[in-house]
């Protein structure tokens, strides 16, 4: 039988990158129009390329934490945890100055995506530059070969919520650093893709997990509910053991 479910699709620039809308079920504009609204608001907040954004003002000390927008405080709190959860691999200060930009599209996309579904959608895949936030289902989401332009690596499915996000330089270049260095991380990885129910989460792993390089593997093998797919620059493929029920194609 045919899918007959109204589908509305919308495609929005913003946080320099191109987020993808497409959404099941029918009367949701003005939702849409809101989760948008969010993303731009991020933006305007977040922008570390903005000298009047909130994030900008507080790094230089003129505003205190107390007086910014309250998701400032949430976004600043979900990455010392992911700071504490990765051993440091993470973190919004890893040259010095504060800089959450390696968790905020994450958390935007997963949050216009959950603004969406709270509104009645009866599913979402919203992709925010390549990472992606996946309510209701199925869905399937191809990863990218970062050695073989315009050809896929693996394919994954998702009957339920999904979030997956890939880190690497083969779309923006050398724009990881790790911590305590502030220089482009040593590493055998060409791209690492991480998959668990949050984006918010997958974001901050795969950024932590390509700066870990060889020892992702071990350390995304104990997150719970959480898999991984990389890429080495070799060409080699790993993939954590729990990948597999997740995946529906992967290349030889």
């Amino acid at each position: 039988m045919p899918d007959t479910t109204e589908r509305l699709h919308h495609v929005e620039e913003a946080m320099g990158t191109v987020f993808s809308f497409d959404v099941r079920g029918g009367g949701l504009d003005d939702a849409l129009s809101a989760a948008v609204a969010s993303l731009h608001q991020a933006d305007t907040v977040f922008s570390t390329y903005r000298p009047e954004s909130q994030v900008s003002r507080l790094a230089r000390g003129e505003l205190t934490l107390a007086a910014c927008d309250p998701d400032i405080r949430e976004v600043l709190r979900r990455c010392e945890e992911a700071e504490q959860r990765s051993r440091g691999w993470f973190s919004a200060r890893y040259a010095g100055p504060l800089d959450p930009t390696g968790l905020v599209k994450g958390w935007a996309v997963e949050r216009a995506a959950r603004m969406l579904y709270a509104a009645g959608a009866e599913g979402v895949c919203l992709n925010g530059g390549g990472d992606i936030q996946l309510l209701g289902g199925p869905w399937r989401v191809g990863i990218a070969d970062p050695l073989r332009p315009g050809q896929l690596a693996a394919v994954v499915a998702a009957d339920d919520d999904l979030a997956v996000a890939t880190s690497g330089p083969a779309e923006r270049g050398c724009h990881i650093l790790a911590p305590g260095t502030g220089l482009p991380p040593e590493t055998s990885l060409a791209s690492l893709t991480v998959l668990c129910r949050s984006l918010t989460e997958a974001d901050a792993w795969a950024t932590a997990g390509y700066a870990m390089g060889d020892a992702a593997r071990d350390w995304l093998e104990e997150l719970p509910d959480t898999e991984a797919f990389a890429v080495t620059s070799d060409g080699g493929l790993w993939h954590t053991t729990g990948f597999a029920r997740h995946a529906v194609g992967i290349r030889a």
